[in-house]
């Protein structure tokens, strides 16, 4: 009776650490996201798009995207108070 609960735990552990390695493996498989923090400082740094995109193991196109208009900051909070008169 101890042997079949001793097997049933080892069997519950191993399909638990199976299905963990499987769901934290997935992510990385496949991964289409580039960070834009790190392309601003390769480019920065003097680095093409090229090298980048060799560095960090993406496509051109996708470290272009990078340098598009920032969208985070405070870049455009003087939109939030409208110049009219009071």
């Amino acid at each position: 009776m101890v042997d079949s609960f001793r097997l049933l735990g080892i069997t519950a552990a191993l399909g638990t650490m199976i299905i963990a390695a499987g769901l934290s493996g997935c992510s990385s498989i496949s991964s289409d996201h580039v960070d834009c923090n790190v392309v601003k400082l390769q480019a920065e740094s003097g680095r093409t798009d090229s090298e980048i995109a060799s560095a960090i193991g993406a496509s051109v196109d996708d470290v272009a995207k990078c340098h598009g208009a920032e969208k985070s900051g405070n870049k455009s909070s003087g939109d939030a108070v409208p110049n009219a008169p009071y």
